[in-house]
């Protein structure tokens, strides 16, 4: 039988944090339609920040929460991308069938895979997920005919969103397409953790051992759980290949996967809102960086995640966290004079 409700003392305790008593989708918005306002030139970007958050989202689920050690992620995000872009191209043009069947493509390959690899722990099991990832990765380059091989996968032609906006050279239609999936992969994401099949997973994290002895099926558990971020790594997969109109070999790439890894770390391995700060944090470093010097940025990169997982373990949430106590107590204070 399945665990339905695990001890208390094995998950993470109810958040006390004053920013996680905020509804973070309503935060999402509002900093959305602001960078929309105050960057307007810069929409190309603001969408990658938005289809890689929903990817680290992913990672976030499985490695934060369930505590599934990966490095191939990228085998479940390029699927889905692969995935959109054949649907475009044989299907339909319909962008919200090609989300759903990207979706359901990196789901699909999660399965498979994860039925053979989460049968193993530890260094294994990170070896595994490499090798899969670099599996896909070789037969996208062998099957050019279907993928494009080097030159990726393009020519493809997305329809108006609900049949109503055009994807155009702008970009209007695709940020907020972006910026909606976002919200809501966040909303269901989140409302997941919080479910006692979150709870479970986290348990798992903890001591997979005593889950085990209390009856609760650990490898069906973390194998749907796998399964649930293969899903939302498709979704971003898709999202990408989409609003980008290309989808490549280097969404399948090693550097893929270990970049998304990075995110989640400065942002916060535990906590779904810290994938999304992460996200935003290495991709603005990145662009500033290369714009000065695009050969060594990640030297920038490497450097604050050295400060990070030194002075703040928790990640750049927990500086917020801070920041957020700081002003609550400043303004009790302030009230008590």
């Amino acid at each position: 039988m399945s665990v339905a409700s695990p001890p208390l003392a094995m998950v993470d305790s109810p958040p006390t944090r004053p920013w996680t008593q905020l509804r973070v989708e309503i935060v999402l918005t509002l900093v959305g339609l602001l960078a929309f306002v105050l960057f307007p030139h810069d929409l190309g970007l603001l969408t990658n920040m938005a289809t890689m958050s929903i990817f680290a989202l992913s990672l976030s689920l499985v490695l934060g929460q369930a505590g599934i050690a990966t490095l191939g992620q990228a085998a479940l995000y390029g699927s889905g991308a692969y995935v959109a872009g054949w649907t475009a191209l044989y299907l339909t043009a319909d962008p919200i069938v090609g989300l759903l069947l990207g979706a359901l493509g990196g789901g699909l390959i999660a399965l498979l895979s994860g039925a053979i690899m989460l049968r193993a722990t530890k260094l294994t099991l990170v070896m595994l997920t490499i090798a899969v990832a670099q599996l896909l990765l070789e037969l996208a380059n062998w099957a050019r005919w279907l993928t494009g091989g080097d030159d990726g996968l393009a020519g493809f032609n997305i329809g108006p969103l609900f049949g109503i906006w055009e994807f155009n050279f702008l970009g209007h239609t695709g940020y907020f397409y972006a910026l909606g999936s976002l919200v809501l992969v966040y909303f269901l994401v989140r409302n997941l953790v919080e479910s006692p099949f979150g709870l479970t997973a986290k348990a798992i994290r903890h001591d997979p051992g005593r889950v085990q002895a209390l009856g609760g099926r650990v490898y069906l558990h973390l194998l749907a759980i796998y399964t649930v971020g293969g899903i939302v790594a498709g979704l971003a997969g898709a999202l990408t290949a989409q609003t980008s109109k290309v989808a490549n070999l280097f969404m399948l790439d090693f550097t893929t996967s270990s970049g998304v890894v990075v995110m989640i770390v400065l942002g916060g391995t535990r906590r779904l809102s810290g994938a999304v700060l992460g996200t935003v944090a290495y991709m603005t470093i990145h662009h500033i960086a290369s714009t000065f010097n695009p050969y060594h940025w990640l030297f920038f990169i490497g450097s604050m995640l050295i400060v990070v997982l030194i002075v703040l373990p928790e990640g750049l949430i927990g500086l917020l966290d801070r920041a957020m106590v700081y002003a609550k107590r400043l303004g009790a204070s302030r009230r008590s004079k």
